[in-house]
């Protein structure tokens, strides 16, 4: 494996004085740091004249240390998004809608800068550990922390996977993207649909052995949707290589040191045009619905028994994946989230939805005003991720209630 790049981020020690220097990997950054400039009475910044050029540039102090900081307004732009709310992805995502390119060295080397002068804290993004952040005098919580950090490091990956992803297309890859493949996932739906129609009028007999062998069931199932995590990633890759853009990074890590995870690094295909970033993002979950289909076929040609039941499973554990991939209104920032958001122009939508719907919605109702149509599709974000939630978790719970009752 290829070393890793690490970005250097500041961490203020809770209760103490003082920063401790916390070194990640650039792709883990993306999945799980959100920048976040120290408090606004901390720092100051002033605007200077316009250039001949007609730039504009700004001067940033730090009140505590007195040091200061030029930025350029690219720079500038950036330094307003680190809220500690905002991702590293979705910060990415905002340059490109408003400049229309990115520098992939920018982003790093601006956090490298503000950390030198102290002008960056870190927020995990992580509930469960801004909680632990917060408790460090209670030994239980320091312990669970430190452990987090060492699962944090079960790391493997590689920056020279581009070579790799590139032999893959060439050696067939590239049919993937090609009209006889999109009628034939087309055809694989529709027999998918037909078959789960059938598993769904005989689900309780058909999923019934599962309930005898547990372990079993849970283990095996598991086992292959990681196998489809993976071929999910591979997927997005390999969109990304189509389009004549470079795969950065790709690996295993413990997403918040327990959640095992694949992940791929193709924000190179920011550089392409939007079908192209459309594209990339939709072929990931398209490995979850032409899996679905085949294992729905499947378990309608297999005799009642446990195959036919893990058969049954996987096809369903597939399918939900597949929806909560691609499906935007759900609260996570997922394939779908970021198709919709490219679509848009609002690579924010779930942070300042939130922050509407809790902060400004109700006074604007209480004092009658009409919403805007970015505060309409911010509401509208925040009912309908409500709503199809609601929707999931009931569907799930009646669903085990038919089949403890079969």
């Amino acid at each position: 494996m290829a070393r890793q790049t690490k970005i250097q981020l500041l961490i203020r020690r809770e209760e103490e004085k003082g920063f401790e220097v916390r070194a990640v990997p650039s792709a883990r950054a993306y999945l799980q740091y959100r920048p976040q400039r120290i408090p606004a009475p901390a720092w100051e910044l002033a605007q200077l004249p316009k250039s001949i050029e007609g730039q504009v540039t700004y001067v940033l102090k730090n009140k505590a240390t007195d040091r200061y900081l030029l930025l350029t307004a690219p720079e500038y732009f950036l330094w307003e998004q680190m809220d500690g709310r905002t991702s590293l992805h979705e910060m990415a995502t905002a340059y490109v809608l408003r400049y229309g390119a990115f520098d992939f060295d920018l982003i790093p080397s601006l956090i490298a800068k503000l950390q030198r002068a102290q002008f960056l804290t870190l927020r995990p993004v992580s509930r469960l550990r801004e909680v632990l952040s917060r408790h460090q005098k209670n030994l239980g919580a320091r312990t669970l922390e430190v452990t987090l950090k060492g699962l944090e490091k079960l790391t493997l990956t590689s920056r020279e996977v581009q070579r790799d992803f590139e032999r893959v297309y060439r050696w067939g890859g590239l049919l993937l993207f090609t009209l006889p493949t999109r009628v034939g996932g087309v055809a694989l739906t529709v027999l998918g649909v037909m078959s789960a129609i059938r598993v769904w009028n005989d689900a309780g007999e058909i999923l019934a052995p599962l309930a005898r062998h547990p372990i079993l069931a849970l283990l095996s199932v598991k086992a292959f949707f990681w196998v489809s995590v993976a071929a999910h990633q591979l997927l997005h890759g390999l969109a990304c290589v189509h389009y004549g853009r470079q795969v950065r990074e790709f690996g295993f890590a413990l997403l918040h040191g327990f959640v095992p995870t694949f992940y791929v690094d193709v924000t190179d295909i920011f550089m392409a045009t939007r079908k192209a970033r459309v594209v990339t993002a939709l072929a990931g979950p398209l490995v979850h619905l032409y899996l679905a289909s085949l294992w729905f076929w499947v378990a309608t040609q297999l005799p009642h028994g446990f195959f036919q039941s893990f058969a049954a499973a996987t096809a369903i554990f597939q399918m939900q994946t597949f929806l909560v991939s691609l499906y935007p209104f759900c609260f996570l920032e997922m394939d779908g989230y970021h198709i919709l958001v490219d679509l848009l122009g609002f690579p924010t939508l779930n942070k300042d939805s939130w922050r509407f719907f809790r902060q400004e919605l109700w006074r604007r109702l209480a004092d009658r005003k009409k919403l805007s149509r970015q505060e309409a599709i911010w509401v509208g974000y925040v009912v309908l991720s409500a709503l199809s939630v609601s929707a999931f978790v009931i569907f799930n719970v009646w669903g085990l209630v038919q089949l403890g009752s079969s």
